[in-house]
């Protein structure tokens, strides 16, 4: 995993490496990069052993009712896992939602607030149980308490093949779907999970990055994302989130370890 200190020489290469490999200008200016003196901060190390759920600000477990005597998110070994049945339902009829969100350190809600820059690791293992579908399947969001659509989204799409893509949104509830990567070739193994933002209004950013080994699959960033509602603050969520109205749903899950919350400071 990354060392959670980072220089501008490094930052600024990260950024021309990650444009480079997209074929895409979405770096910010060189202006809006960290200032020399700023480091990188651990703020959240949860331990699935010591603190289970209370990793997490909120747990999301069959909200409806839908599997009596079911857990549906709990603490396998030394990772959390996140089931999904066919049979389980959210609130609405017509979607499923087992999630967390939030982070908790030491028993106390970290929140991210209006322009702070946090970078957010973690190792997922998504197996082929856990297919790509013709609607919606979330299994990353960063939300805003209060504020109905996600500020990001990373979901599973299939489309001439399955994909995983991430979807930014505006306060003017447009949308904005960022470069995919192939889906099939990251199953069935531990990925390196990468996200860095500053929450902020303009002058902020969005990087993600995926990594399979030493194989870096995508490092993208783009300024062009709207990542502050005037209100509350940021909370990562967790979890499949998905539609029903796909064909081949399965039971399946999702296992997440090694979370890592580090506060640009």
């Amino acid at each position: 995993m990354n060392s959670p200190l980072i220089n501008r020489r490094d930052l600024v290469r990260g950024i021309m490496l990650g444009a480079a490999a997209t074929g895409l200008a979405a770096a910010l200016p060189l202006g809006a990069a960290a200032s020399p003196s700023a480091n990188w901060v651990l703020r959240w190390s949860p331990d699935p052993k010591r603190d289970g759920l209370n990793a997490f600000e909120g747990v999301e477990d069959d909200r409806a009712h839908s599997h009596p005597g079911v857990k549906h998110i709990y603490v396998e070994d030394d990772h959390w896992r996140f089931d999904m049945h066919t049979r389980d339902r959210d609130s609405s009829p017509d979607r499923q939602r087992n999630e967390v969100k939030g982070l908790r350190q030491a028993g106390a809600a970290l929140k991210i607030l209006e322009n702070e820059t946090w970078r957010i690791t973690y190792q997922a293992f998504w197996p082929t149980a856990l297919t790509a579908t013709t609607s919606f399947s979330h299994i990353f969001q960063i939300k805003v308490p209060d504020v109905g659509s996600p500020l990001v989204t990373m979901t599973l799409r299939q489309k001439d093949k399955p994909t995983i893509e991430v979807i930014t949104s505006a306060d003017d509830g447009s949308f904005t779907h960022h470069p995919p990567v192939d889906y099939a070739p990251l199953q069935n193994k531990w990925i390196d999970v990468e996200w860095e933002f500053k929450a902020a209004d303009s002058g902020g950013y969005l990087r993600w990055a995926l990594r399979d080994g030493d194989r870096t699959v995508v490092d993208y960033r783009t300024g062009a994302v709207d990542l502050w509602r005037g209100k509350n603050y940021l909370r990562p969520k967790w979890g499949i989130y998905r539609s029903i109205n796909s064909a081949g749903l399965r039971d399946c899950y999702q296992l997440t370890r090694n979370y890592r919350g580090y506060q640009l400071v």
